[in-house]
């Protein structure tokens, strides 16, 4: 965490003020029609749970947590071209395919903390559900650093069990639908999947020393 605190403190802050302001334009200013996305038997099966509202928000410490973990420089720029390139494939979906979820009879207003997450994360830009594929993506590599400085198995666990919880918030808090979930899932599998182990390529080049540095 010590290492290069200040460029991942400021690069962090940044690349985050970067995204959001692409993605509330988007969410503004859709280019073409706007598509509602079809709700499924899971997303009546999944009723609204309020209580998840900190597990939804709790995304924006967890994807900290990669890039706070990087050990040096060269890592560090990997992994931000990596997060970039999966937001920005999540943004340019929304640019040509601009999508929301239905309506829910909810009083917002009346839910503590939700009139706020609605006036800056309103249910638009839905599919793929970046919320969840940024948490899929961060749970992917946060597993290989706890693999690599030989976490116990229970913070591995723990790992997967808040990016699980990130992800059922998406749909107890009806800011996504099931459709979303999945895509969001995939995009961030994939990136994770493609991301990782090309980092290993670079890795066995000498060009960003992977494992060396964290042991």
């Amino acid at each position: 965490m010590k290492s290069h605190f200040v460029l991942k403190a400021v690069g962090i802050t940044i690349f985050m003020w970067t995204f959001f302001a692409g993605y509330i334009y988007l969410l503004k200013n859709p280019v073409f029609p706007v598509t509602m996305m079809p709700l499924t038997m899971l997303d009546v099966a999944v009723g609204f749970k309020p209580t998840t509202l900190f597990l939804y928000v709790s995304l924006w410490l967890y994807v900290t947590l990669p890039p706070g973990l990087q050990a040096t420089r060269g890592e560090l720029i990997y992994y931000g071209m990596a997060v970039g390139i999966l937001c920005a494939a999540g943004l340019t979906c929304f640019l040509f395919w601009p999508t929301a979820v239905p309506a829910a009879n909810i009083d917002w207003q009346q839910s503590f903390g939700f009139s706020m997450l609605k006036g800056v994360d309103a249910a638009g830009n839905a599919c793929p559900s970046l919320h969840v594929a940024t948490a899929v993506f961060s749970a992917m590599w946060l597993n290989r650093i706890l693999l690599e400085v030989g976490a116990p198995r229970i913070v591995r666990i723990f790992n997967w069990a808040w990016c699980v919880g990130i992800v059922y918030s998406t749909l107890a808090t009806k800011q996504h639908v099931a459709v979303d979930m999945v895509a969001g899932a995939l995009l961030g599998m994939l990136a994770g999947s493609l991301s990782l182990t090309q980092s290993i390529l670079l890795a066995h080049q000498k060009l960003i020393p992977l494992e060396t540095t964290r042991r």
